[in-house]
């Protein structure tokens, strides 16, 4: 089964070997690639019942909770190499502090969402007067996990006030793209999907 792109992407910044916890993991397929192909361990945290029992039959180490309930109560400090968090950090009800506790219980962590800041999004808004619907951004404003959309200046102020410091962007389109010179010109502009790898200052 080949990887999703942006797991695929994800899967190259982590360290063959590592120890990894991987918040909202789904059916716990980036955990499965890592451990098959590059000897990682680790946990995931994921919420959905159906997508738990898929974790369990592929032998994912899993915990069943709800990332907004945060994760201090499960880890210990530095008690892992990488956290990654994939397309969740908007549903958060406070992504800041739950920044602060990733990077509690490891030294370095993946992060990847939607860019509020795509240009689709500000001509739906801007123009066409209604909140954006895009591949990235696929609900509508009344059913939409959505609460915290951020664009890539955004997270990366957040990151300045909360001491993180950003070690690697990448910025790609909806295929996960990301040789266009556009995107490389004006990121915040034409960059519909954000992935950040970050460390403590």
């Amino acid at each position: 089964m080949s990887l999703r792109a942006d797991l695929a992407l994800i899967s190259e910044w982590i360290k063959p070997g590592s120890h990894i916890l991987d918040l909202g993991c789904g059916d716990g397929t980036l955990l499965k690639h890592l451990r098959d192909n590059a000897k990682v361990s680790g946990y995931g945290i994921e919420i959905d019942q159906s997508d738990i029992v898929k974790c369990i039959a592929s032998d994912i180490n899993v915990i069943q909770s709800d990332l907004n309930e945060g994760i201090n109560n499960y880890f210990d400090a530095d008690s892992f190499d990488y956290v990654v968090m994939t397309q969740a950090l908007q549903a958060i009800k406070h992504p800041e502090e739950l920044l602060d506790e990733i990077l509690r219980v490891s030294s370095d962590a993946i992060i990847t969402f939607p860019n509020m800041g795509y240009w689709s999004n500000r001509f739906q808004l801007g123009i066409s007067g209604h909140m954006p619907v895009t591949k990235s951004l696929p609900h509508y404003w009344y059913n939409t996990p959505n609460i915290h959309l951020c664009t890539l200046t955004d997270f990366e102020n957040l990151c300045k006030q909360r001491s993180i410091r950003i070690i690697k962007r990448r910025v790609v389109d909806s295929r996960h793209k990301h040789g266009n010179i556009l995107l490389k010109l004006f990121p915040n502009l034409f960059g519909e999907i954000a992935i950040y790898h970050i460390t403590k200052k």
